[in-house]
């Protein structure tokens, strides 16, 4: 998409799941440990990049970020899903409609859109619309993190321990 200032902006998105890395898990640490519960694992669900290609002061210029998108998985209070999911069942039409409004197109793949997932999960108190909560993802993706998230929870895991800074090579 162009950028503001001339240029071109992309946004591409790696999706895991991956094991957080030791930044992430310290991050995670403290944000269980502010809300008074203790940090039972983390799951990095996808890596954002931005990459912008313009001109700076007349001259050709490049830059990028990324952003980590990471579930900390401190021990919150299981919870009943239903109600969340009937909110979201009810609200997902506009809820796109309004994601249409900003970035275009909600995905999809062969005409069926992808799920929205849930970063903080309704079966621990998720917000079933806030759009800070929310990703669409591809199916197989989507089932990767369901299966995920109860591992993530439970002591000892693979998700309790450090993994590599960035998981996969672009």
């Amino acid at each position: 998409m162009p950028s503001p200032n001339g240029g071109r902006v992309t946004t591409t998105i790696y999706y895991g799941p991956w094991q957080c890395n030791a930044k992430q898990l310290g991050r995670c640490q403290r944000q269980c440990a502010s809300e008074g519960r203790v940090l039972m694992g983390c799951i990095w669900l996808a890596d954002i990049k931005g990459d912008w290609v313009g001109r700076f002061m007349f001259l050709p210029a490049e830059g990028g970020t990324r952003y980590p998108l990471t579930h900390c998985c401190c021990d919150y209070a299981t919870v009943d899903p239903r109600r969340g999911r009937g909110i979201w069942d009810n609200a997902r039409d506009a809820f796109r409609a309004n994601w249409i409004e900003e970035f275009g197109t909600w995905p999809g793949t062969a005409g069926r859109n992808w799920p929205g997932h849930h970063i903080r999960d309704l079966g621990h108190g998720g917000h079933p619309t806030d759009p800070s909560n929310i990703l669409p993802v591809p199916d197989p993706v989507h089932t990767l993190f369901n299966n995920a998230y109860p591992q993530c929870y439970a002591r000892g895991s693979r998700w309790s321990t450090p993994g590599p800074n960035i998981p996969y090579s672009d």
